[in-house]
């Protein structure tokens, strides 16, 4: 089948983010008191689990169970989630996160070529929001024809919801798509959905099993449409 609409993740994918995330989340803990630190390595590991109120919870589930088992604990994450994501949109503003090596060339010369754009990502949309006024602010307004954020899948990466709310939403099926990930979460997600996925590594997810990807790259500079439609083809 003809190769009709991209989907891309956002964190790690469309843009360098997780960075601007994990500071955001300290400076978070510091203000509420809290004696929290998430240094690189602890959080690679914390990604394995999608959703920013998903880590939140896991998180203080593995180091502090008795405040998880208070009755207004759910509260409480929501409210360092909230202010996390307060944080991290001023980083956002303020020029820290960086599109990723060949995002804004690919976007804009599937657009030219009539090629349907949506987004499927866990993170919440207030996030893709600022996002795509600044770092991606070069981009054609509402060019992403579909956003599927966290707000649209109770079941997060890599359960396959968020993608097929997509495909709905876009009405196509799956293998009239092609997925944009980088991370072994995202990639599980788009095929239990039926969708052929490209995977570009990032710092953050190097090290992730990518298997079942049609190809994997370090990044999307110099890939163009034809590329991604020959990949595409041999997925039949």
């Amino acid at each position: 089948m003809t190769l009709k609409a991209v989907i891309f993740d956002v964190d790690g994918t469309l843009a360098d983010t997780e960075e601007a995330h994990r500071q955001a989340f300290n400076a978070t803990f510091k203000e509420f008191g809290l004696a929290w630190y998430w240094d690189i390595e602890l959080y690679v590991e914390l990604l394995a689990v999608a959703g920013g109120k998903e880590r939140l919870a896991h998180y203080c589930r593995c180091v502090d169970p008795a405040r998880l088992a208070q009755p207004d604990s759910m509260a409480f994450i929501e409210k360092l989630h909230e202010r996390k994501t307060r944080l991290y949109e001023l980083r956002v503003a303020t020029g820290e996160v960086p599109a990723r090596p060949g995002v804004i060339h690919l976007v804009r010369e599937l657009l030219d070529a009539g090629v349907r754009l949506a987004i499927a990502t866990t993170t919440s949309r207030a996030n893709v929001d600022v996002l795509l006024a600044t770092t991606l602010a070069d981009l054609p307004a509402n060019c992403f024809e579909v956003i599927g954020a966290g707000e649209q899948a109770t079941a997060k990466k890599p359960a396959p919801d968020i993608y097929r709310w997509v495909l709905n939403q876009l009405g196509l099926p799956g293998d009239a798509c092609l997925a944009i990930e980088d991370s072994k979460n995202g990639v599980c997600a788009a095929l239990g959905a039926g969708i052929p996925v490209l995977v570009t590594e990032c710092f953050w997810t190097g090290d992730d099993d990518f298997t079942g990807a049609m190809t994997v790259l370090p990044d999307l500079e110099g890939i163009d449409l034809a590329r991604l439609e020959h990949w595409h083809t041999q997925q039949k």
